[in-house]
């Protein structure tokens, strides 16, 4: 069973030496002219020998460099195809299959048969990936809105990496209940008794009693008020009128 990768660099080969023959053709006959080219496949037969030699020398060497590259294969293919056809048809095909038979020369077909069928296959879509018509047209497919959803597609997958080799971290356990600091309560605040209103009509009494301005003393069965006087008298300081009547 083939894998692709080694199919695409087969068909590389491929076109490599197939292109190289084709230009070596093309350029063999542009370098020996297009008249006598021309003469020559008049003498083989070939209709319309001037458009036939101009065809076939620059389809040639410019079909086979872009078997090289591989650029417009399908078109290619099929001119160089065509070229092949008519040179069986017109000039191999009654000449044997062998180039050369023992010391004969026959100018047999085997060469052009196998160089067409090549070519229709290059044409079929037998050229591989490894192309300039795929990168051509991977490039015009290709939108920035492609580069985007393939960027997102990494880093999800590179996300999905990170998350499966990141180490699950246990749940801590909870601590015991004498390990744990005590809570402070909330400090309360004192109540305050409401102020109660006195009931009306009736005089508010004070919790402490008023001095009395006078004393009431019980002199011989009678009460005597009298002034209610400051147990400390002040001391009184000597005038001069007092030192004049002690003298």
């Amino acid at each position: 069973m083939r894998t692709r990768p080694l199919y695409d660099i087969a068909a590389v080969l491929a076109r490599l030496g197939v292109g190289v023959v084709f230009m070596a053709h093309g350029w063999q006959k542009i370098e020996a002219g297009v008249t006598a080219t021309s003469r020559s496949f008049d003498d083989l037969g070939v209709p319309l020998p001037t458009a036939a030699a101009v065809y076939s020398a620059f389809v040639e060497l410019l079909g086979g460099a872009a078997l090289i590259a591989g650029l417009g294969l399908p078109i290619t293919g099929a001119l160089l195809f065509l070229d092949m056809a008519g040179a069986f048809i017109f000039v191999h095909a009654d000449r044997g299959l062998f180039m050369v038979d023992g010391q004969n020369v026959q100018n047999g077909y085997e060469l052009v048969l196998a160089l067409g069928m090549i070519s229709l296959l290059f044409a079929a879509g037998g050229g591989g990936r490894l192309t300039a018509d795929q990168w051509i047209l991977g490039k015009r497919a290709r939108t920035p809105e492609d580069d985007g959803d393939e960027e997102d597609a990494a880093s999800f997958v590179a996300s999905l990496r990170a998350a499966e080799t990141k180490p699950v971290k246990k749940p801590r356990s909870p601590r015991p209940a004498k390990d744990r600091a005590p809570t402070p309560e909330p400090a309360k605040e004192p109540v305050k008794e409401p102020d109660t209103p006195s009931a009306p009509g009736k005089p508010e009494t004070s919790d402490k009693p008023e001095d009395a301005a006078e004393d009431d003393v019980l002199v011989a069965g009678r009460k005597n008020q009298r002034r209610r006087t400051s147990r400390t008298q002040p001391i009184k300081r000597p005038t001069a009128t007092d030192d004049d009547a002690t003298t």
